[in-house]
């Protein structure tokens, strides 16, 4: 997923998204130590994605804090 595209989405999406990440990131990682699947390049393409949620939520709320100071 985009950056840009992330940061049109609110928090509450942008959290909602990490969460779905989370979960399908666990589900890969079980399916992979159960050979069901060979999902390395998804897993890695899921854990950048979360990567970039989580520094636009970051970016987010250091300009909160800064425009409260």
């Amino acid at each position: 997923m985009k950056a840009q595209k992330l940061r049109e989405l609110d928090e509450k999406e942008l959290k909602n998204q990490d969460k779905e990440m989370t979960e399908q990131a666990f589900r890969l990682r079980f399916q992979m130590s159960m050979g069901q699947t060979d999902g390395v390049k998804k897993l890695r393409e899921l854990r950048k994605d979360r990567a970039r949620m989580m520094t636009i939520l970051r970016e987010r709320e250091l300009a909160a804090a800064k425009g409260k100071e």
